[in-house]
């Protein structure tokens, strides 16, 4: 069924933080298309204007070139809106050990001016992004909420850190948070370039150029990879939620594990190629294997994913054949 049926009053007003981004600028389109009104508030450091460029005709979307780390700017975003999705946030696990300082300014405390403009502004549901890092150096699987171990990055820190204000943000000021542990998004849009890509989307750019990939490891690392359409329902669902599933974090994947050589090796049947890979030193701070229960989200949220990796694999390549 996936979000195509999910409804809400016909004057809501949704904040899609992070808007210009990957998975923002998917939320933004999603919603648009159900025919509400839509801000995107993104200070394009990691987001880009040509992802929201189809959408600035649009009499329902307004995009307002602003940062997080503004709680002024934060109190203007979210007036009269009912429904924020927070999704600005820097991402990489490797970027984030680089630069501690600022990941905590942006990931910390921009999401927690989030909060607190929505709690001022009377906002009905706060849902935000936060991340399977947070569970760590666990070896259980599959992961589970109340089973995380110790962090191992700033970033994933940062998100532990944000679950923990949405907890006391519900209990304190009664604003319903709702945190999304997204498990290894991917899908159009999603940026293929820079030292800070993320796998899939790297992998296809390099294939398509002609280029030899390189794995970070020994490619028996095992992830849930989740078609971007999983994530947007999430959302939808998490604002539609009762406040009795509010003040929680929620395993957002598609409940599958797949092996990064069984990946790679799927691209390159997808598209015809054949290239050996070349193996590098595993990356700092990543973790070995993740594979989402989502049995908590299904019974909490109404979640339940439309899109096995087989089939989202399939759409985000033909994506990315038009579009690189």
């Amino acid at each position: 069924m996936g979000f195509s049926e999910l409804t809400f009053p016909e004057d809501s007003v949704f904040l899609v933080t992070g808007g210009a981004g990957f998975i923002g600028s998917n939320l933004c389109e999603a919603i648009l298309n159900k025919g509400y009104t839509v801000r995107c508030l993104d200070n394009l450091s990691t987001g880009h204007r040509e992802n929201i460029e189809p959408f600035l005709s649009n009499p329902k979307f307004t995009f307002l070139e602003d940062d997080i780390r503004d709680l002024e700017a934060c109190k203007r975003a979210t007036e009269g809106v009912h429904f924020v999705l927070n999704q600005a946030a820097w991402g990489s696990v490797p970027r984030s050990i680089e630069m501690p300082l600022l990941y905590e300014e942006i990931n910390i405390r921009g999401t927690l001016n989030m909060m607190e403009a929505a709690r001022q502004n009377g906002v009905q549901k706060f849902v935000y992004a936060s991340s399977s890092s947070v569970y760590g150096d666990s070896t259980v699987l599959p992961k589970k909420e109340g089973g995380e171990g110790n962090l191992l990055s700033p970033y994933a820190l940062t998100k532990r850190a944000d679950e923990e204000y949405g907890k006391l943000y519900f209990k304190l000021y009664h604003l319903d948070t709702y945190g999304l542990r997204y498990f290894n998004v991917f899908g159009r849009r999603q940026d293929p370039n820079g030292a800070y890509a993320a796998v899939i989307p790297k992998f296809l750019r390099q294939l398509l150029n002609g280029e030899q990939p390189t794995i970070n490891g020994d490619g028996r690392q095992s992830r849930d990879f989740t078609y971007v359409d999983n994530v947007i329902e999430a959302n939808l669902r998490a604002c539609l939620a009762p406040s009795s599933a509010a003040g929680e974090a929620y395993n957002i994947g598609a409940g599958g594990r797949e092996y990064l050589i069984d990946v790679y090796n799927d691209l390159c049947e997808a598209l015809d190629i054949t290239v050996e890979p070349i193996y590098g030193p595993p990356r700092a701070g990543d973790i070995r294997d993740s594979n989402a229960d989502i049995s908590k989200a299904r019974e909490m949220l109404h979640y339940d994913p439309s899109y096995d990796f087989r089939a989202g694999i399939a759409l985000a390549i033909e994506w990315y054949k038009e579009n690189l």
